[in-house]
């Protein structure tokens, strides 16, 4: 697929991706990362964006341990891409990856982890994530702001409380943090039995406050049968613009 520029940089990057699950919420017959976009498997759209930046020095993409799908995938022997087996929950499936990477990086380098259903992020918001959060140690993740009203409910579904959104965002990857401090708030969530939904979550754990970066409405997680339209439509748009900017 065609799409922008590869980026290039001196400073050594690298990425997990998490794709160890079963997409049963889709109800499909295929794991939801496996499933066409466009004619080819969402997760290779994923990838594709990701080995656009050239300073990314090694992908792990985690999988089932049962998965016999990836061989299948164009991309399955790509050199920058190696593979893991992952854990019952995402945040194990995400700290494989990473003790995998700690083979290869050293500790004080930094790692982006990216769903393996989000295949329509943005080369430029990874690129902007990557700049702002240079100077910031304790990393950061794409986001975009609430714009809805938000409502809490109680256990009936009744409106209890309507939640004001100022400073609320919803959050997206990529989330970038540095490789081994990462690790340690990924073992610890583990060892407490906490099942943090995403790395953000784990660093607050241990004190740390991630900055959220702007990222693009179109960075959408597919969840639902209904998302996959709507993820082909965003990826037919973004190709036509990428072709527009590249013949500017």
């Amino acid at each position: 697929m065609s799409a922008s520029p590869p980026t290039r940089s001196t400073t050594p990057l690298w990425a997990v991706v998490p794709a160890a699950g079963l997409g049963s919420r889709l109800g499909a017959e295929l794991p939801k990362q496996y499933l066409p976009l466009l004619g080819r498997a969402m997760l290779e759209h994923t990838l594709e964006r990701l080995l656009q930046l050239t300073e990314i020095q090694a992908i792990v993409v985690v999988l089932h341990p049962h998965d016999r799908w990836w061989p299948t995938l164009g991309l399955h022997d790509h050199p920058r891409i190696t593979t893991v087996t992952g854990g019952a929950e995402r945040c194990h499936s995400v700290l494989a990856g990473l003790r995998r990477l700690r083979e290869q990086a050293a500790g004080h380098q930094r790692v982006l982890v990216h769903d393996a259903a989000r295949p329509c992020v943005r080369p430029a918001d990874i690129r902007t994530l990557i700049e702002q959060t240079t100077h910031h140690a304790d990393g950061g993740l794409l986001g975009v702001a609430v714009r809805d009203t938000m409502k809490r409910l109680d256990e009936t579904h009744q409106v209890q409380q309507t939640v004001s959104r100022t400073r609320l965002w919803h959050a997206q990857t990529p989330q970038l943090f540095t490789l081994e401090p990462l690790i340690t708030a990924l073992e610890q969530a583990t060892t407490r039995q906490q099942l943090v939904t995403d790395e953000a979550e784990a660093m607050e754990l241990i004190g740390h406050r991630p900055l959220l970066v702007a990222g693009s409405d179109d960075n959408i997680k597919v969840t639902r049968s209904e998302d996959l339209p709507l993820a082909e439509f965003h990826l037919q748009r973004q190709v036509a613009q990428f072709a527009r900017e590249a013949s500017a």
